[in-house]
C-alpha cells in the first residue's frame, strides 16, 4: 500500500510523523535525565514529578483547545505554530538555572505540543482513506510510539556523553526539517464555517486538571489536611465537573459528549486511559530505577528498553494492516493481556540485579504486548468517527492518554510507597499489570467492529445536523 502513495500523501504522512515525534519524544526522553536533573538543579522526587507533570497538564488540558484552534484557523496554520513555539521553548528547558523556571518552562512546551498532536492524526485521516488510511495510522503509531520508548535511549545517550540539557535541544532539528516539509507540500488551509472556541471550557479544564495534580503531588509533603492541599484539590474537582458541565451546553464544545455515544469511542478511551497510564507509570519507573537503584547509567537505562523500539518499528504497521482486516477486538484485548504479563516480570528484579534475565524478558514480552495494541487502538477510536470529525475525536483521545499519564505519576508517592526503592518498583509494577489486564478487559468486553459502529456514527451525524451552531 506504501508503494501507491502520491507524492502529497508520502510528505504529508512525513509531516505528521514528525510532528508528533518531538511532541512524544519529550514526553518520554526525560525520563532517564531526571537524576541528572535534581543532581544539578535539586529538588528531588518533587522536581521530577514536576518536570514530567508541568508539561503533560498543559499537553492534556489544551489538546481539546488546539482540536478546535485547528478548525477555526487551519490545521496547518496551527501545526507551524506549535512547532515554533515548542523549538523556542525546548531551548528555554535547555537553558534552566533553576527547578521553578525549568518546570515553567515544561508548562509552555507542553502549549506548544499541545497544537502538535491532533493536528497531526487529522491531516492523516483528511488525505488517506480505508486500508490506506489504517496502515497510514499504523505507520504513524509504530513511530511515533518508537519516540516514546527511544526516548530513554536518546536521553541516556546525552546524559552519559554530553549534558541533560541536549536532551531538550535536539528538538530544533526535527523541527527545521518538518518547518521545511511544509513549505514543499504548499497545501492551503480549510477552515471550518463558523466555528468558533470555548474558552471558558479551556479554562475549567486547565484549573481543574492542574488543582487535582498539585494536590497529588504536594500531599506527601504536606498532608492531606493543609490548606495548601485540599482547598486546590476542591477547586481542581469543582473546575473540572465544571468542564464537564460546560461541554453539554456549549453550542461549540471542546469535547463534544455526544462523541461518547458511540460504542467503540467511549470503550476504546476507557482502553486508552487505563493503558497509556500504565505506559507511563512504567516508563518513568524504569527509567529512574534502572538508574537510582540497579546502579546503571543513564546510556545503559535508555537501551534497556531498545527491543521494544525494535518490535514496534518492525511490527506495528503489519499489525495496523491486520486488524483492518480482523478488527481491533482481539489485538485489544489481548495486547495489554500481554503488556501485564511482561510487567509481571519485572517483579523478578532483585538485589542481585541482572538485566538479562530480570528485565530484558519484560521488555521483550511488553514491546510484543505494546505492538499489538497501539495501532487498532487509535484505529477503532477515529475509525468510528466520521472522517469530518476526526481533529476533535484525534484530540480527546489524545488528551485522554496524556491526562492519563499526568494522573499516574501525580500518583507515584503512592503508588511505591514514598520512596523508589526496589520494594517500590515491585509496587509499580504490580500496578502496572493491574492497569493493563484492565485495559484488556474493557475492550473485550465492549470493543467490536467497525462495521458495527455505521449506525451509532449515522446517530450521531444526524443529531449534529439538527444541532444549531
Amino acid at each position: 500500500m506504501a508503494a501507491t502513495m502520491s507524492r502529497d500523501q508520502r510528505l504529508v504522512l512525513a509531516i505528521a510523523v514528525l510532528a508528533s515525534f518531538v511532541a512524544f519524544l519529550d514526553g518520554t526522553v526525560v525520563t532517564v535525565a531526571l537524576p541528572a536533573i535534581t543532581r544539578e538543579l535539586g529538588g528531588g522526587l518533587t522536581t521530577q514529578q514536576w518536570t514530567v507533570d508541568a508539561y503533560l497538564i498543559t499537553l492534556g488540558s489544551l489538546i481539546l483547545v488546539a482540536g478546535s484552534a485547528s478548525d477555526v484557523y487551519g490545521r496547518w496554520l496551527i501545526m507551524r505554530v506549535g512547532l515554533i513555539g515548542f523549538g523556542l521553548t525546548s531551548i528555554a528547558v535547555a537553558a534552566a538555572p533553576s527547578p521553578e523556571f525549568l518546570i515553567v518552562a515544561r508548562a509552555l512546551q507542553g502549549i506548544a505540543g499541545a497544537l502538535l498532536v491532533p493536528s497531526s492524526l487529522a491531516i492523516i485521516t483528511a488525505n488517506f482513506r480505508d486500508e490506506a488510511q489504517a496502515r497510514a495510522i499504523g505507520i504513524w503509531t509504530a513511530l511515533t510510539t518508537a519516540a516514546m520508548v527511544a526516548g530513554p535511549l536518546i536521553g541516556g545517550l546525552f546524559v552519559d556523553f554530553a549534558t541533560w540539557r541536549l536532551v531538550f535541544l535536539i528538538n530544533v532539528l526535527p523541527i527545521a526539517v518538518t518547518l521545511w516539509l511544509l513549505v514543499r507540500l504548499g497545501h492551503r488551509d480549510e477552515r471550518r464555517a463558523g466555528a468558533r472556541i470555548d474558552w471558558l471550557g479551556a479554562a475549567l479544564c486547565t484549573v481543574g486538571l492542574g488543582g487535582i495534580v498539585f494536590a497529588l503531588i504536594e500531599q506527601p509533603n504536606l498532608g492531606w489536611g493543609s490548606p495548601a492541599i485540599f482547598l486546590p484539590l476542591a477547586i481542581g474537582v469543582a473546575a473540572f465537573a465544571g468542564f464537564i458541565v460546560r461541554q453539554r451546553f456549549a453550542p461549540q464544545p471542546l469535547m463534544p459528549l455526544a462523541l461518547f455515544k458511540i460504542r467503540n469511542f467511549w470503550s476504546g478511551n476507557i482502553a486508552t486511559l487505563f493503558v497509556y497510564a500504565a505506559l507511563s507509570l512504567n516508563g518513568f519507573v524504569l527509567g529512574v530505577y534502572l538508574q537510582q537503584g540497579a546502579g546503571l547509567t543513564a546510556t545503559l537505562a535508555g537501551l534497556a528498553t531498545l527491543p521494544s523500539t525494535l518490535i514496534m518499528i518492525g511490527f506495528s504497521s503489519r499489525v495496523g494492516s491486520w486488524s483492518g482486516k480482523l478488527g481491533p477486538r482481539r489485538f485489544m484485548t489481548i495486547g495489554p493481556i500481554i503488556m501485564a504479563v511482561g510487567a509481571l516480570l519485572l517483579l523478578t528484579v532483585s538485589e542481585d540485579f541482572s538485566y538479562w534475565w530480570q528485565v530484558l524478558p519484560s521488555v521483550v514480552v511488553f514491546g510484543s504486548g505494546l505492538t499489538l495494541t497501539v495501532t487498532p487502538l487509535t484505529s477503532a477510536i477515529l475509525g468510528a468517527i466520521d472522517p469530518a470529525r476526526s481533529g476533535i475525536a484525534s484530540a480527546v483521545n489524545n488528551a485522554v492518554a496524556r491526562v492519563a499519564g499526568l494522573i499516574v505519576i501525580a500518583m507515584l508517592a503512592a503508588i511505591v510507597g514514598g520512596q523508589l526503592d526496589l520494594n517500590g518498583f515491585h509496587r509499580a509494577a504490580i500496578v502496572t499489570a493491574a492497569l493493563m489486564a484492565a485495559g484488556g478487559i474493557v475492550s473485550w468486553i465492549w470493543i467490536r467492529r467497525p462495521e458495527e459502529q455505521a449506525g451509532s456514527a449515522a446517530a450521531l451525524e444526524a443529531q449534529n445536523a439538527d444541532r444549531p451552531s
